[in-house]
């Protein structure tokens, strides 16, 4: 395969804002399964196929960053913040799964308000990314990621000390502890993508 050495006009930007939107979609859809629980397989096929449209952007940026020699920002930036996006959607995506395999009767009051709080992250992550190609704002909406991964992290916790406190069941136990440990890793790695932004910012203020 030849690979042109020339500065190509890819328009990373574009696809990051796409990647962003579709991550923000996947958030939703999240919330109406823990504020409306029912249709759990059909909700959780719908959270798959927009997990899969987040691989397929993901993979058309990894390409393009493959293709070019010039890019607007730096490379090691375009694929972790590619890969930071995919990720989160990846942790929503095994949230729902997860709550359909194992059967679960109704999500707690405190996993919604989990899901709560990762929504809001998200929508700030999406803020950002739409900001991208002017810098504007960015550090306001790193702020406010890092502030809701903060919640995410202190709410897991008290939950997981509730959990094995209370819960006499180990595989209740089990299917509870993997579902808020994927929920924290979506709130974490929403932090990543903070740290990500952020290093952006430094490099071309």
């Amino acid at each position: 395969m030849r690979i042109s050495l020339l500065p190509r006009n890819e328009n990373f930007f574009l696809l990051f804002e796409k990647a962003s939107d579709n991550l923000v979609a996947g958030a939703n859809l999240l919330q109406d399964l823990m504020d409306h629980y029912e249709r759990i397989e059909e909700k959780a096929q719908n959270i798959k196929e927009v997990e899969h449209q987040g691989d397929l952007l993901t993979h058309e940026i990894v390409e393009k960053l493959n293709r070019t020699f010039v890019t607007p920002i730096d490379r090691e930036d375009i694929h972790a913040l590619a890969s930071g996006l995919d990720d989160v959607l990846d942790s929503i995506e095994a949230v729902a799964n997860r709550m359909m395999i194992f059967d679960i009767p109704a999500p707690t009051e405190p996993l919604k308000k989990m899901t709560s709080i990762l929504v809001r992250a998200v929508l700030e992550i999406q803020k950002a990314v739409h900001s991208l190609r002017k810098l504007d704002h960015l550090m306001t909406f790193c702020i406010e990621i890092k502030n809701m991964e903060t919640r995410a992290d202190e709410l897991s916790r008290h939950l997981l000390f509730e959990l094995f406190k209370n819960e006499k069941d180990p595989i209740t136990v089990i299917k509870w502890k993997e579902i808020y440990g994927r929920m924290e890793a979506a709130a974490d790695e929403c932090n990543d993508i903070a740290n990500v932004i952020e290093s952006i910012v430094i490099k071309n203020a």
